[in-house]
């Protein structure tokens, strides 16, 4: 410290501010990673350093980096998961700011009482890092491409999916509320389907399937034109083991889809297709039959589950 008063005033520098972090924050308003498209290079601000008259340097800005709930981060290099975001307004330091260097003031001792050196900052993290998106819904729709699961998301929630007559029209997943009695409600995923080798990532492959593992309940849509009922539910349950074993502790629930074009004679036949001790229910999107059992069941399942 030196001015016209004082001639010798010992150490005066002061301490550096940190760098800033990066944190990641869940917004409940966020279902996707889009905005998030073009924001590529992420770089924190750095840290003031200390000054005179052992004034501490500002620490650097935050980057708060706003992500929906289900937001997997996880280190590009090494595949692990680094944070994982379930809450709405949950904050998580992804990567933290350097550390801030001591002003020569900290070093000053009996025996050396005006320190000329300091202790530098130090300095930031840099790394490649992956945020995916796992889609949080109490059920998800199961099935091959063109089962008719947009169409019965369109029918039961006020969602506004996709719908032709043509394979993979669904190619992000899409959420519904289902609005059951009393007020209550639960929330229903439409996934883009599975085709025979998802689990080797053909087709949509790991994009879709990463995504069945937040259902609560899992509802297979097997077509009523299908050509043999119960293989497609093998394949399609299959495909879900080979992804991930623990998937097949679920709830699973098949309902069979285009029933309108079926008679009982039909419908009872199909049923001794369908394996044992999984509940099936007969619907059609387009004539609204069955749609309440399916909801009742549906329903039932997911209290039974969180009992």
């Amino acid at each position: 410290m030196r001015n016209k008063l004082t001639a010798k005033g010992g150490p005066d520098g002061g301490d550096g501010g940190r760098g800033g972090h990066i944190i990641l924050r869940g917004n409940a308003q966020l279902w996707t990673l889009l905005h998030l498209r073009y924001f590529k290079n992420v770089l924190a601000e750095n840290g003031e350093g200390g000054s005179k008259n052992n004034s501490t340097g500002r620490d650097g800005k935050d980057i708060i980096i706003e992500v929906p709930l289900g937001t997997v981060a996880r280190n590009e290099e090494t595949g692990e998961v680094e944070a994982e975001i379930l809450e709405d307004g949950q904050q998580i330091v992804w990567m933290r700011g350097g550390r801030g260097g001591l002003g020569n003031s900290n070093f000053a001792t009996p025996t050396n009482q005006v320190p000329e050196h300091a202790q530098p900052g130090e300095p930031g993290v840099e790394g490649w890092k992956n945020l995916e998106l796992k889609v949080l819904a109490d059920v998800g729709l199961v099935g091959f491409p063109n089962a008719g699961k947009s169409t019965l998301l369109s029918v039961i929630t006020a969602a506004k999916p996709k719908i032709a007559n043509y394979a993979f029209t669904t190619l992000i997943p899409q959420l519904g509320m289902v609005e059951y009695r009393e007020g209550r409600s639960f929330c229903i995923a439409d996934l883009p389907g599975i085709i025979e080798g998802a689990a080797e990532g053909k087709g949509l492959g790991h994009r879709f399937l990463r995504h069945i593992e937040r259902n609560s309940i899992l509802l297979f849509l097997i077509p009523a034109d299908s050509a043999d009922h119960a293989k497609e539910f093998e394949i399609l349950r299959s495909e879900l083991e080979q992804y991930n074993p623990e998937m097949l502790q679920k709830d699973f629930i098949i309902a069979v889809s285009k029933s309108d074009m079926l008679d009982e004679e039909l419908k009872e036949a199909i049923s001794k297709e369908l394996p044992k001790g999984i509940p099936s229910v007969f619907i059609s999107s387009v004539t609204n039959y069955g749609l309440t059992t399916l909801k009742d069941m549906l329903w039932d399942a997911l209290n039974k589950s969180i009992d």
